[in-house]
């Protein structure tokens, strides 16, 4: 039996609002609200491009949710749009990541990251935030052709895992990841950073947590 973990990368492993934060002085008083739209339409548009089947890179997305939501606040001073994208293939891990993985890893346990990204942005966002090394696969839906939460990318991590759904948890803060994660067979927790409400009473989560200092000890 190979036991692993695999981990959603943005908003679970990486901060998605810290690039918004970074810049908030050149934003203004709405770049929480900027942040929130850039991610939701981030992921909108991930499941539009997997339900009709046009294959775009996730990046790609990146730039057109960014612009979507730069104009639902009317817009950013010039420049600050292309310290954003910036920010974000170089955003900052949550806190407790490092400590989390060294902890799984000395205990024989596989690591994976499984996400959306594309594999150089993947490559940035580990490198930028300290933790080359930690993981021994890092898979991006780009390997599946398609985005979460088709099966086929959970498939993607059991089959590089060489586990079968059942050894393999699975970890996000996207309550629809998890709901996707939990219908293909693995063990999941949910990290919930916000303390959102469940959406999906009939695929619940093997465990709900508020941050990754938990995992240790639930594994």
């Amino acid at each position: 039996m190979t036991q692993a973990y695999a981990f959603d990368a943005y908003g679970t492993l990486f901060d998605v609002h810290a690039a918004a934060s970074r810049f908030s002085a050149e934003i203004g008083p709405q770049f929480e609200r900027m942040s929130q739209i850039w991610r939701q339409k981030h992921l909108e548009y991930t499941w539009i491009h997997a339900q009709t089947q046009r294959p775009i890179s996730f990046w790609r997305l990146t730039e057109r949710s960014l612009d979507y939501a730069v104009s639902s606040i009317g817009g950013v001073p010039a420049g600050v749009r292309e310290k954003l994208l910036g920010a974000y293939r170089q955003m900052a891990a949550f806190p407790e990541v490092a400590v989390m993985l060294a902890q799984l890893k000395a205990r024989g346990i596989k690591v994976a990251i499984l996400s959306n990204g594309d594999p150089d942005m993947l490559e940035d966002a580990v490198s930028g935030a300290g933790l080359a090394g930690m993981f021994d696969v890092v898979l991006s839906v780009q390997a599946a052709g398609v985005f979460k939460p088709d099966r086929r990318v959970y498939q993607l991590a059991s089959d590089r895992l060489g586990a079968s759904p059942g050894d393999v948890t699975f970890l996000s803060s996207n309550r629809w990841d998890i709901a996707g994660a939990h219908v293909f067979g693995f063990k999941t927790i949910w990290v919930n950073r916000t303390a959102a409400p469940d959406e999906y009473p009939d695929m619940q989560p093997d465990q709900t947590v508020r941050d990754l200092t938990a995992v240790t000890v639930a594994c």
